[in-house]
């Protein structure tokens, strides 16, 4: 039972690895040059990935995008790898630069509460 329990363990932390390496597009660009996502079988193992992973949102994109077979045949292309690989990177600039805006409000409309509390 020990030997099952570790089995299933180092399949998920596998797993897991595999699905972290999907957000990253130039990773994907391999396996989509090999033909990988031709295989019905590989696109099945990708959705019942979808199904088990929850937790890191960039992948689940990256799962829920490789179900579309149009998508898998674009990342043949370098060229389209790069680009969303600069998407990914605009859309974290963007999320960065709004959480600080964010919590620069919050601290001012903090301070704004502690003075008018004095």
């Amino acid at each position: 039972m020990e030997t099952d329990d570790a089995g299933n363990q180092l399949r998920f932390q596998l797993e897991l690895e595999f699905v972290q390496c999907l957000t990253n597009p130039n990773h994907l660009n391999f396996p989509a040059q090999r033909g990988y996502f031709k295989d019905k079988a590989f696109v099945n193992y990708l959705k019942c990935l979808l199904c088990q992973v929850s937790k890191v949102p960039r992948c689940l994109r990256m799962l829920e995008l490789l179900q579309y077979e149009h998508f898998g045949k674009e990342l043949v292309n370098v060229q389209c790898a790069k680009f969303i690989d600069e998407q990914q990177i605009l859309h974290w600039q963007h999320y960065s630069a709004k959480r600080v805006r964010l919590q620069q409000a919050l601290a001012e409309q903090q301070q704004r509460n502690d003075t008018w509390g004095k």
